[in-house]
């Protein structure tokens, strides 16, 4: 760390303690050149995530506006808050978790339609009438026989 004094690189650290925020650390220096003390703050650089739409337009990752989404699909279903903020969680964990900072809001779409699906199938079915834009009942049910497929050869496996 440069002195803010004189410009040297070489210095030591006196005293650390984390920030009453908790959110970053701060350091007391002392400069081995003119031995003058300054201070440091160590915060962890938060980068965007953020949410391609199908317009191409870019927008930040809002994870409260994905959990309405889901309180929204599973109204009056037997899931508790402890089952959504853990979905929520894992969700955001699977989306960002590596090196991607920009996803597609297919991807997280699709990524709560795999969580409902093997929570509660009335809320999937729900929330994906909202994501799908069903024009019509024939595309309602379409979905709901491709769910039953699906289902019946898990039966089979079994």
């Amino acid at each position: 760390m440069r002195c803010p004094f004189c410009g040297e690189q070489d210095g030591r650290v006196v005293d650390s303690r984390t920030s009453k925020d908790g959110d970053s650390i701060r350091r007391r220096r002392e400069c081995l050149n003119c031995t003058k003390r300054f201070t440091t703050y160590e915060r962890i650089e938060e980068v965007a995530q953020m949410i391609i739409k199908k317009d191409g337009r870019r927008e930040p990752f809002d994870r409260w506006k994905m959990k309405s989404g889901i309180l929204k699909a599973i109204q009056k279903r037997p899931i508790s808050m402890d089952q959504v903020d853990s979905m929520v969680d894992g969700i955001e964990r699977t989306l960002f978790g590596g090196s991607e900072h920009e996803i597609p809001a297919q991807a997280v779409g699709e990524a709560i339609m795999d969580h409902l699906k093997n929570l509660d199938e009335v809320a999937y079915v729900r929330f994906a009438s909202v994501y799908r834009q069903f024009k019509d009942l024939n595309e309602f049910m379409s979905e709901l026989k491709t769910m039953l497929t699906e289902e019946d050869q898990l039966r089979l496996r079994r």
